[in-house]
């Protein structure tokens, strides 16, 4: 399937302006694009560009943190240990919009209510055995302190998702449709 000179540069603008927004200093934080556009690309992307819209998304707006921590306006580096964990995840929960039907709007609101779900259980996880975070003990109540810790972002990345799930899956369904009338 050859894809048309239209549908690479809307690609290179969505990664462009998710990567911006991510970056965007004093945004809430969990309030981003990126798990939305994993859903989305692997709903309706073939298997390759599925990984390659938020890995470039998040790729992308890491450069601009680091930019602007260089400069001194923000306290968030944009490359930092363990980053590579937040790409597997982010890659792993495009696995989630392989079983997303794109044309169900229970379907996507499902999938709207996994991926940041999964992602929330997970980093969170991988946060309390790396000791990161706040430093939360290493037992069992530790852990549900760790999670406890993690509900503001988990919050607010479910209610992103939801957002941009509905900005990108009406986005596509409003244009495919478009362009079926102009045909």
């Amino acid at each position: 399937m050859k894809v048309s000179k239209s549908t690479w540069i809307s690609f290179a603008l969505l990664i462009l302006i998710a990567a911006l927004y991510r970056a965007i200093p004093g945004r809430p934080w969990g309030f981003a694009p990126q798990l939305a556009m994993a859903v989305f690309g692997g709903a309706v992307l073939s298997r390759k560009l599925s990984f390659t819209l938020p890995l470039l998304s998040m790729l992308v707006s890491d450069i601009f943190y680091e930019i602007l921590y260089i400069n001194g306006l923000t306290p968030i580096s944009g490359f930092y240990d363990g980053m590579w964990l937040n790409y597997v995840l982010i890659l792993s929960l495009t696995t989630v919009g392989f079983f997303t039907n794109s044309k169900s709007v229970l379907s996507i609101a499902k999938s709207a209510l996994v991926a940041p779900t999964l992602y929330f259980f997970v980093s969170n996880s991988l946060t309390w055995l790396g000791n990161g975070g706040y430093q939360r003990s290493r037992d069992f109540s530790g852990y549900v302190q760790t999670l406890i810790d993690g509900i503001p972002f988990y919050t607010n990345s479910l209610l992103a998702t939801y957002v941009f799930s509905v900005f990108l899956f009406g986005t596509y369904h409003w244009v495919a449709k478009t362009q079926l009338k102009l045909s």
